[in-house]
């Protein structure tokens, strides 16, 4: 019996992916196996040493101390794609908003006093005109899960869309419409877009791209959407590029207090995955990836360990997280060889600092030899399944 502890309410779909014959999913277990949570913060949170595994139900996992987990040994999962139907249809209202004065005309009609509201609107609506965005141009920063879902769908909407993706691979170029103009220079993009919008993580590298400077080299009256990350925009430059018209209107998933007050910034309370399907989703893809895992060894959508996925082909599996240094698997497989036990299958990655292997063996490995592998220097977890 396998106990998964929830930090966060949870969709009701994991237990139809997980069962109750063999898992128990509680707020309230003393022993986890793994965890699954939304966005609880684990930063200063005192994980079980039980726990093998964190699944969280959403892709961003700035809640989780990444580095600790894997010092632990336990598995971090994210659920990149759930979500992203979900955040496409906002991004898709975005644009609209971006060329239709719709949140002002609305907050106009409300304000209106009177027997006469559709003279006054007659008379009024003028100063609401806005554009189509048939025609236009957008610039598709991020060519992932979210970011594909976004240019296929402007295409279909009579937009041109330019998408820019440095590390873009072959699987998801074949997932883009045909249309979409593929850009290798952002600044192109930038210098071509009538709308942009943004779909890459928050990192060194993209902290702060769109600032006084890329502003500098877009259109005047530039629409600028972003329901990805607050720290891929210089908040201060955004401001300015708006008061003085650079930036026609910047509207965001993500609001902060200096972005409030102003006419042509519309900022959204946080809403991009914030609909029942999208939490269906991640709960059921968090659910899978933890059952493989805790069943299985195989590792899919790890934000610390790498990629590693293969049916079992005997009776027992050892799997083992270690250091990304040389003579690793030969160490795993001498324990094994000393034991008299034949390693069927062996499949190893490494991802950065680490490394992961599974090895499928021909009989029962006993306690002794798996107590001196955990011991090994540079073996941070060993994982037996019969």
């Amino acid at each position: 019996m396998y106990e998964i502890l929830k930090l966060n309410e949870i969709s009701p779909k994991v237990t139809g992916v997980l069962g109750t014959d063999d898992y128990v999913v509680s707020s309230e277990c003393s022993s986890p196996d793994a965890i699954i949570l939304r966005s609880f913060n684990m930063h200063d949170y005192e994980v079980p040493a039980s726990v093998k595994a964190v699944a969280r139900a959403g892709a961003g996992v700035n809640n989780i101390p990444i580095d600790k987990m894997t010092q632990k040994g336990i598995c971090v999962f994210n659920t990149p794609g759930a979500n992203a139907n979900a955040v496409k249809e906002l991004v898709l209202g975005c644009l609209i908003l971006g060329g239709r004065k719709i949140v002002q005309g609305i907050n106009w009609v409300q304000s209106l006093k009177g027997d006469d509201v559709d003279k006054q609107v007659e008379k009024g609506k003028k100063a609401f005109i806005g554009c189509e965005i048939a025609g236009k141009t957008l610039g598709v920063i991020g060519l992932g899960a979210i970011g594909r879902l976004v240019a296929n769908a402007a295409i279909e909407l009579g937009m041109h869309v330019l998408g820019y993706d440095p590390y873009l691979s072959v699987d998801g170029a074949l997932l883009l419409d045909k249309h979409v103009e593929h850009i290798t220079d952002v600044t192109e993009l930038f210098a071509k877009s009538d709308f942009i919008t943004l779909h890459v993580p928050a990192t060194p590298q993209t902290k702060n791209m769109v600032n006084a400077e890329s502003i500098d080299s877009m259109k005047t009256g530039v629409v600028i959407v972003n329901c990805a990350r607050g720290e891929l925009v210089n908040n201060a430059d955004i401001v300015e590029a708006v008061k003085n018209g650079k930036v026609g209107r910047y509207i965001t998933d993500l609001p902060k207090p200096e972005l409030l007050g102003y006419d042509n910034i519309v900022t959204l309370p946080h809403l991009g995955a914030s609909t029942p399907e999208a939490e269906d989703n991640c709960a059921v893809m968090a659910a899978k990836q933890l059952k493989d895992y805790l069943e299985n060894g195989n590792v899919v959508n790890s934000v610390n360990y790498p990629a590693a996925k293969a049916p079992r082909t005997t009776a027992c599996r050892v799997t083992i997280l270690h250091k990304n240094v040389a003579n690793m698997i030969a160490t795993a497989t001498s324990f094994i060889s000393e034991a008299g036990i034949n390693i069927s299958n062996l499949v190893s990655a490494s991802r950065g600092e680490v490394g992961y292997m599974l090895l499928d063996i021909d009989a029962k490995i006993d306690e002794d030899t798996v107590a001196r592998m955990c011991a090994q220097d540079g073996f941070y977890s060993v994982r037996v399944f019969d």
